[in-house]
This record gives structure tokens, sequence and C-alpha cells, in this order.
């Protein structure tokens, strides 16, 4: 078993890998699609904004790759802008198409006497257990820095935080998985998170 980390130019691909290598996970890392294929499952990373994301991969056929997974059955994991990219559309800086491999929309976060972006540890509160969440305590905190969440009527949310208002801030659909916030930057929570993905 061997996960891809797709480098499309966006994403702190070093601690994504430095989590995996701590698990004794296999992977590795490319932009190039033909290499990606090989891997039983994809990590998207991201960090940036939502329009460079979706255009880089659209120029390298990576949207194409994940398009395929999904018909394939093979897992993927969105991380942070990552997840984003899953869903249908988002209005950071304007209105912009996604993936959509999960459908939902990405909206701007707007909470009262908050700081945005919302930066720092917050509680999951899980909706869907099994599989990612499954073998977390019962009070489990993860680390986020986002200005945009998902919004989205389908039951597809598997976890929400609470930042001034409920956030629904992971998804999950058939073998595709999205995750607001950063497990390979949430300690014991996130490392076992990863371990799930991997070994599904």
């Amino acid at each position: 078993m061997v996960i891809g980390i797709i480098d499309y130019g966006m994403g702190n691909l070093q601690s994504v890998c430095n989590a995996l290598d701590f698990i004794g996970v296999k992977h590795f890392t490319s932009s190039d699609k033909e290499i990606l294929k090989t891997a039983n499952k994809l990590i998207l990373p991201g960090v940036g904004a939502f329009s460079d994301a979706i255009k880089r991969l659209r120029e390298k056929g990576l949207d194409q790759l994940l398009i395929d997974m999904k018909a394939e059955g093979k897992p993927v994991l969105g991380i942070c802008l990552g997840m984003q990219l899953l869903f249908d559309t988002s209005t950071e800086f304007g209105s912009h198409t996604g993936l959509g491999l999960i459908k939902g929309k990405i909206i701007k976060l707007e909470v009262e006497n908050l700081k945005i972006p919302h930066m720092g540890w917050n509680a999951l509160n899980i909706q869907k257990r099994a599989p990612l969440f499954s073998g977390l305590p019962e009070e489990a905190y993860v680390y986020f820095v986002h200005s945009y969440h998902l919004e989205t009527d389908e039951d597809v949310v598997s976890a929400t935080t609470y930042y001034g208002k409920d956030i629904q801030i992971a998804a999950q659909q058939d073998h595709i998985y999205g995750l607001q916030f950063h497990p390979e930057k949430s300690g014991d929570v996130g490392l076992k998170i990863l371990e799930n993905f991997a070994f599904l």
C-alpha cells in the first residue's frame, strides 16, 4: 500500500510526509499524473487561494486524475484547501468551479467578534465516526488555519466544530474524504486520522 501526495505547488508537503513517515506509511510526492496513478490512495494538500489551486490542477491534468480515482473507488483525502477543491464551487475572490467530487459549496467564514482567519485548536464534533475518526477520544482537538468553509445540505458531513457558530469541517462520500483542519499538525489525534486513512 502506497499513498501518493499530489504536488501542484500549493501546500506544505513536508509536514504531511513527516506525519506519514512517523506512522510508518509508504508514500511518494509527485506532480505527474501518470506516476500518481500508481498509488493506491492519494492525498491532496493545499494552502492558498482556491482559484490558483484549481487552475494549477487543471493545467497538469490532475483534476481528471482525481475524477478517475473516484470512479475507480480509490480513496482520496483532501486537506485544508485540498478539501475545499473537492466540492462544486467556491466564493473565494469571485465564483469558481471546483472538482465536484462531493456536493457542496465553499463560502467565507463570517462570525462576530472572532478573528478571521480561524487559527488554532478546536474540538471535533464527530457526526460519522467511521472510518477516519474511529478510535479517537471523545474529546478530540485539531488544528485549523482557514477563512472559508464548507456549506452543504447533503448527508456527507462527518464532523463540525464551533467557532462562533457550527461549521462543517469534515466530509466523506464513498471513498472521497475532506478535512478542513490539518491532521499532520494535530498531534496524536491527527496521526490517528492519517493512520485510519492509510489502512482503510
